[in-house]
């Protein structure tokens, strides 16, 4: 039996950075993508629950959906298809997915819902800015190599691996970093503008800079044309916490 690997993003079927990954992962497994019909970036990990959904086949093994990164992930696991997946692999990002990005982003969140439901899940994020040279390329080969990895030696379930590529040509990438996230900055205020009305509406600002970005964090391996790979955890308690927070509560 062949391995099967579910491949999702949140730019949307037709992206750069899916067709990248799908090429790259077809001589490691029988890839299956499933993906938003267009940019669904910042969706996060929310899921369509008022309106059906429809998958619409575009090619052999090529789907799309007008849902979310969460919704394609979901149907495609939970019983859309007669065979069962082995992995989960979102990508490639245009865009970085550092530190506090994880929140917001639809890539990671492709990658967490196939934890959620079961399976590994990796998601790669090439760190485009303006003007930078988008080597798709080079996280391609990235992924291929992270991904093999991953079918050679499994990594412990509850892990999600948060992959983000320098964007450089492949031979100037400094190597691989094992690395905790960091912390930006508060985001620019919101961007008020006005409708074809005069009506005032407003623009999400753009990302803050990094806040946190010391060794050890995703932005400093980055900086130094490292792949960042941090190992994300879908358990949010802050266990350290708890035995404050029952004293606090013995007092209310």
């Amino acid at each position: 039996m062949s391995v099967k690997i579910l491949v999702s993003n949140d730019d949307g079927y037709t992206s750069e950075g899916i067709q990248q990954l799908r090429r790259a992962l077809e001589p490691l497994a029988e890839v299956t993508t499933v993906a938003p019909d267009r940019n669904r970036s910042g969706a996060g990990n929310s899921l369509t629950l008022d309106v059906p959904l429809r998958l619409i086949e575009s090619a052999p093994r090529l789907y799309y959906a007008a849902g979310t990164p969460t919704d394609c992930v979901h149907l495609a696991i939970s019983g859309v298809f007669d065979f069962e997946f082995d992995m989960v692999a979102s990508g490639i990002n245009d865009g970085a997915n550092l530190g506090d990005d994880v929140l917001y982003s639809g890539t990671v969140a492709a990658a967490i819902e196939g934890r959620f439901l079961g399976l590994p899940a990796v998601a790669f994020s090439l760190c485009t800015t303006p003007g930078s040279g988008r080597h798709f390329e080079t996280a391609a080969r990235v992924a291929s190599t992270v991904v093999a990895g991953l079918l050679r030696q499994q990594l412990e379930a509850a892990t999600i691996l948060n992959v983000n590529i320098p964007d450089v040509p492949y031979a100037q990438l400094a190597g691989y970093a094992s690395t905790r996230l960091g912390f930006r900055h508060r985001s620019d205020a919101v961007m008020p503008a006005r409708d074809p009305r005069g009506h005032p509406v407003y623009w999400i600002g753009p990302a803050g800079a990094g806040a946190d970005t010391g060794a050890g964090t995703d932005f400093d391996a980055v900086a130094r044309r490292l792949v960042s790979v941090t190992p994300l955890s879908i358990d949010l308690t802050r266990h350290g916490a708890l035995p404050v927070l029952e004293r606090w509560l013995e007092q209310l």
